[in-house]
């Protein structure tokens, strides 16, 4: 594998903003059928992602660096945020609440993209620094995504 491990995981970043949109506008659109389905690929992509974050990356770059309480504690508390509003997002599509998928989708992107900006540019590179070019990390972190 070629890429780097901030390559990977933005991509993914972006995969999942894609899937973000799809559903938005379904929902928006009223087909919430449809937006059903699109905010299952998001939510599940989401998932793989920050599992594979928390259960991959977060431990090696700890161990690493023997710091737990930084930037990785800050990750997961955001991950357990936007989780929540997944959450939200879910009843408000499951009671075809327009206005409240609409407000929890807000409030889920601008966490999202603020969460998306801290990685892509203080923890990825802090990583890469950290683990150097470790293939067999890279490799699980790639399959964790998929």
């Amino acid at each position: 594998m070629s890429a780097s491990l901030s390559e990977v995981l933005t991509e993914h970043h972006k995969a999942c903003d894609e899937a973000w949109a799809l559903a938005e506008e379904r929902a928006g659109e009223g087909r919430w059928d449809e937006a059903g389905v699109q905010l299952k690929a998001f939510t599940a992509a989401m998932a793989r992602h920050l599992s594979t974050e928390e259960t991959v990356l977060f431990p090696a770059f700890e161990a690493a660096t023997g710091i737990r309480g930084g930037p990785t504690l800050v990750m997961r508390f955001e991950h357990d945020q936007l989780r929540q509003l997944f959450g939200e997002l879910a009843a408000a599509l499951a009671a075809k609440d327009g206005a409240g998928f609409a407000g929890a989708g807000e409030t889920m992107l601008v966490l999202m993209q603020q969460h998306n900006t801290k990685e892509e540019h203080m923890l990825y590179p802090a990583c890469e620094r950290a683990l150097g070019s470790d293939a067999a990390l890279l490799e699980r972190v790639a399959a964790g995504l998929k």
